[in-house]
């Protein structure tokens, strides 16, 4: 008797359930704290976001919120992934997509941060 090992991508649920958990309130802080630097300060121009921005702690504040929405996001879409998409070529040939364009996002955010 053989038996035929579907790949599906998952692990414990609970690690997703606290992945996205973790996730949301990291960006949810970052939100409140640019909510507050941004309605509490100077009108917005570009000079004042150039100036917020040449911060290094409001880059890496950023760099972790985009961290946080890459990780949040690939949690989210590799469920739906994998409880819709059922032929598992479809299902990987997905996933990688998903990833590649996550990491994309995520070098852009660096460049953007750190040019």
């Amino acid at each position: 008797m053989s038996v035929h090992r579907v790949v599906t991508g998952s692990r414990n649920g609970l690690t997703d359930w606290l992945a996205q958990r973790v996730t949301a309130a990291i960006m949810a802080v970052y939100t409140v704290i640019v909510l507050i630097v941004l309605l509490g300060g100077p009108p917005i121009s570009y000079a004042v976001w150039k100036d917020l921005f040449t911060q290094g702690w409001m880059r890496v504040a950023t760099l972790l919120f985009a961290a946080s929405l890459c990780w949040h996001m690939w949690v989210g879409v590799r469920n739906i992934l994998m409880d819709y998409a059922k032929p598992e070529g479809l299902r990987l040939a997905l996933q990688v997509m998903t990833l590649l364009t996550i990491a994309a996002y995520l070098g852009w955010t660096l460049h953007i941060l750190w040019r």
